[in-house]
């Protein structure tokens, strides 16, 4: 098989594990939340953050260096405009990200919590605005990454 081929395989399979565990998460979390049940939040932030290390973080990994490669094997450039453009937004949803995975440890907690004492922490429902106030722009650039790689609208050379 084509190297070229695999890589791009494997950068179009980790895209759809970032985008689509991404979704799952941010679907089972806020419906979780809205339900007010202890048990299924406690559940739900475990899951969540297990999957996150599970699926989400090796993806990641896996569509920076597909990437690269891929850049490398069509002779793109690393200098033009389309290239910044990519990693801005690659940056920008890990600087999304990175904090996202914290606030996760503490819902877990904060849900883990509030089965034992039988009510809610107040904290939970704080923290879960920001959680998804980090989710959504991320998203978004989640998005406008994938019709840059699609549309490739600025120079590669």
């Amino acid at each position: 098989m084509d190297n070229y081929l695999l890589v791009k395989l494997i950068h179009i399979v980790s895209a759809v594990v970032v985008a689509g565990t991404g979704t799952g998460i941010a679907f089972f979390m806020f419906m979780a939340n809205r339900s007010s049940n202890l048990e299924a939040l406690a559940v739900t932030a475990r899951h969540v953050v297990l999957a996150d290390w599970l699926f989400t973080a090796p993806a990641v990994v896996a569509q920076f260096v597909s990437g690269i490669l891929l850049m490398m094997m069509l002779g793109y450039s690393f200098s033009s405009s389309w290239f910044y453009a990519v990693m801005a937004l690659f940056l920008f949803i890990g600087i999304c990200w990175i904090p996202v995975i914290f606030i996760q440890y503490k819902l877990k907690a904060l849900a883990d919590s509030s089965v034992k004492a039988g009510v809610l922490d107040p904290g939970f429902k704080k923290m879960m605005k920001l959680w998804t106030a980090l989710g959504i722009p991320a998203f978004a650039a989640i998005l406008l990454l994938f019709w840059l790689m699609v549309f490739k609208p600025l120079p590669l050379i």
